[in-house]
């Protein structure tokens, strides 16, 4: 199939805006936080876990660790009790601790409102990143996330499936007052409708402007009974994101 050519694909980012903008109009971070430091940590405990799950933990982990100096002076053991649950919990509580010391002692304890600066903090890449610069600052950027990844394929508005450049090749197809929102959107629209192995094409309102409309997911293949693994093996940690 040839690739669009740059009108089409900014025509078709074009309905893509309007129509998420009609059917999330009220669409926002669906994470929890009060400031800019509970949004950076909550982020960074969404890697590989739900929304949802980490909702769960911040309240209880934000009343014991109120500012980045708490997060900083954290007992890693203590906080590793209270963020288990999301997994992957010591390489989270060790980036956690080591961004919020970076915090202290290179920004007065505030999250800078600058991306080179945040994505030089432990555990935070573009992705994270980005979250905060858009729901606390209102800079905007668009959040490339499993769901966004998957939605923008699907839609049409790229080919690539390296994040980074996904994030590339959708900033000049859309406004940047719309970068936050877009994000937010497509991952409302990903969780109820166009999702990854069960994605309802028949109830879905973009289904008109979809060129994967229909789209059939392969099935998972059958698990195999895995070998022991070796007691020094880890399961991989969460790269920055």
């Amino acid at each position: 199939m040839a690739r669009p050519s740059k009108l089409q694909l900014a025509a078709q980012a074009r309905q893509v805006v309007q129509a998420l903008a009609r059917l999330y109009p009220e669409a926002r971070c669906a994470l929890r936080h009060e400031n800019p430091v509970q949004l950076l940590v909550a982020t960074i405990l969404s890697a590989q876990c739900t929304d949802e799950r980490v909702n769960k933990v911040t309240p209880t982990l934000f009343q014991r660790y109120p500012d980045a100096a708490a997060f900083a002076s954290a007992d890693r053991r203590e906080l590793e009790g209270l963020i288990q649950s999301t997994g992957f919990f010591r390489n989270k509580a060790k980036n956690i601790v080591a961004c919020c010391q970076e915090l202290v002692a290179r920004h007065g304890g505030a999250v800078p409102a600058d991306l080179e600066e945040l994505v030089r903090l432990p555990g935070v890449g573009r992705k994270t990143a980005n979250v905060v610069l858009g729901d606390c600052f209102g800079i905007p950027g668009i959040v490339v996330d499993t769901h966004v990844k998957r939605l923008s394929r699907r839609l049409g508005l790229t080919r690539a499936t390296d994040p980074e450049k996904i994030e590339q090749e959708l900033m000049p197809l859309v406004p940047p007052e719309e970068w936050t929102n877009l994000g937010h959107r497509l991952i409302f629209h990903g969780r109820a409708v166009c999702q990854a192995r069960s994605p309802r094409c028949e109830a879905c309102a973009l289904a008109e402007i979809c060129p994967r409309v229909g789209v059939t997911v392969k099935p998972r293949p059958a698990s195999r009974a895995k070998p022991v693994p070796s007691r020094r093996r880890r399961p991989t940690s969460p790269s920055k994101h």
